[in-house]
């Protein structure tokens, strides 16, 4: 199996599937740092991100925001001193798709290095 930040995003539409259970803990196995929350009624993946200071933060914060404008995928970013927490989710379906899992990995190796 292809690891998840080695995916491909699809293009997301209104009435594309949403992550089933069974699908979302298969993938949540690959990215043991993320959480599953639910936001306004909505499932989300959530990940914070530690930094020694601001400006280590602040580069995390865009290159994540560059890797959401290549898949025209954006997640919800809170940049603060030292820390960024980030939640995937997909708006359009309200809930998870396979593409938050691909891009939790994704931001997974920015933060290591190995993206």
């Amino acid at each position: 199996m292809t690891a998840l930040k080695d995916q491909i995003c699809e293009a997301c539409r209104a009435d594309a599937p949403k992550a089933t259970q069974a699908e979302s803990r298969t993938w949540l196995a690959e990215l043991p740092d993320w959480r599953l929350i639910e936001q306004d009624g909505e499932p989300q993946l959530q990940r914070a991100f530690r930094f020694r200071n601001f400006a280590e933060a602040l580069a995390f914060t865009n290159q994540v925001a560059e890797l959401a404008e290549q898949e025209n995928h954006h997640p919800a970013i809170l940049l603060e001193w030292g820390k960024v927490t980030v939640r995937w989710w997909t708006h359009k379906i309200g809930g998870l798709h396979r593409n938050d899992f691909i891009m939790a990995a994704r931001t997974d190796a920015l933060y290591s290095g190995d993206a």
